[in-house]
């Protein structure tokens, strides 16, 4: 009885074992492609354009820091538009704008940074400063406390109340 048994449970498992190899499609029925990523599909690192292969300096204006956004494209992109909640690759530097020292940068990381340009994702003088960049751009962003980190500030590398000047160049847009 119990040899009998491991033979039938044998059989079966050796069953559903061939079942599975097998071929399930029906005539007539389409197979659905996979839902997993390719190589083909998966997202690489965009190359910087050779006018931004380079760490930008940034130099700090002088006089009082501006009270609104102000941005100034140093090298115009000719690529696709950054637009708000879309998301951007970029290279960046930021520094303080009262005494010019780096609080962050890509290019120390080696590593572009990938955002979405929305509210939340990033500060909202991102949002705004780069919304209307195009590819191969390379901006300058002067953002007032009141669309950088406010009074929180962001310690210990950015003080409360700060401006902040940021060389952003815009890699992708997705």
């Amino acid at each position: 009885m119990v040899k009998g048994l491991s033979i039938i449970c044998g059989l079966a498992l050796l069953g559903a074992g061939l079942a599975a190899c097998g071929s399930s499609k029906a005539p007539g029925v389409t197979q659905a492609p996979s839902g997993g990523q390719t190589a083909a599909s998966v997202p690489t690192t965009p190359k910087p354009p050779p006018q931004l292969a380079n760490k930008p300096t940034v130099v700090v204006p002088k006089g009082p820091p501006p009270a609104h956004l102000v941005t100034k494209d140093l090298i115009a992109g000719t690529g696709q538009t950054a637009a708000s909640g879309q998301t951007v690759t970029v290279n960046y530097v930021g520094v303080l704008y009262n005494d010019g020292k780096e609080f962050d940068s890509s290019w120390k990381r080696n590593q572009p940074f990938t955002t979405a340009l929305t509210p939340g994702s990033v500060i909202p003088g991102w949002v705004q400063g780069i919304a209307g960049m195009k590819v191969g751009g390379r901006r300058e962003l002067i953002i007032p406390p009141s669309l950088g980190y406010g009074k929180a500030g962001s310690p210990p590398t950015i003080p409360p109340n700060s401006t902040l000047v940021f060389v952003v160049d815009l890699l992708s847009v997705a």
